[in-house]
């Protein structure tokens, strides 16, 4: 039986190579291939597949940020197995991709061969993590130094990543569906368990601690 697969990605080259791996080595066909958030929540409700592989970070409207999408994909087909890919390299934003339902996490790192084990593993129910996805949740549940740093809850670290995304708070406040006053707490809670004095401090721990998507 052939597995059918919507890919989302927004260099198309990258898809490009992608596409052709699959489909020479697995039993599967990419029926639609996107480069946006709007594309791809289009192409769930208008094609019908087996498994979602999607970029993790796609520049596009309302939807630029990672977990919304996730989160608006799930909403929208709860079965489907989503395999995210992604340049993230903090333990505290790859626990909330899981968090969305995603059962496999890859980092583009990773060479591209293990994506067609991440492929079946999840078309047979299991959930599956490259090993450079291993080492990062292995060496820290929050990110690579998180042992000389306190834990952020997962909304901390949601609206920090965005914060330093180049979001404002208000923005912050429209897309996450919270109150000014609440994404604004957060930050401040954040900063403080962190001890960052300024939102020049918040870009370069960002940095720092790869939770920029």
């Amino acid at each position: 039986m052939t597995l059918r697969i919507i890919l989302a990605d927004d260099h198309p080259i990258f898809r490009s190579g992608v596409r052709a791996l699959l489909e020479n080595n697995t039993q599967a066909k990419v029926v639609a291939e996107v480069g946006s958030p709007a594309e791809l929540l289009d192409a769930v409700d208008k094609h019908p597949c087996e498994l979602l592989i999607t970029d993790f970070s796609m520049p596009g409207g309302q939807m630029a940020d990672g977990l919304q999408m996730l989160g608006m994909v799930r909403r929208r087909r709860p079965e489907l197995p989503v395999v995210v890919l992604t340049m993230v390299n903090n333990g505290g934003v790859l626990k909330a991709i899981l968090q969305t339902g995603a059962r496999g996490l890859m980092s583009k790192t990773d060479a591209l061969s293990e994506l067609t084990l991440a492929v079946q593993a999840v078309s047979h129910g299991r959930v599956f993590l490259s090993s450079g996805i291993t080492h990062l949740m292995d060496e820290s549940g929050t990110g690579g130094h998180a042992e000389d740093q306190p834990a952020l809850s997962k909304r901390e670290t949601e609206v920090l990543r965005l914060f330093a995304s180049g979001f404002t708070v208000t923005e912050i406040a429209g897309q996450l569906n919270r109150s000014v006053k609440t994404i604004s707490r957060q930050k401040m809670d954040a900063m403080n368990k962190l001890g960052l004095k300024n939102d020049l401090d918040v870009y370069a721990y960002a940095r720092e601690h790869g939770i920029l998507a």
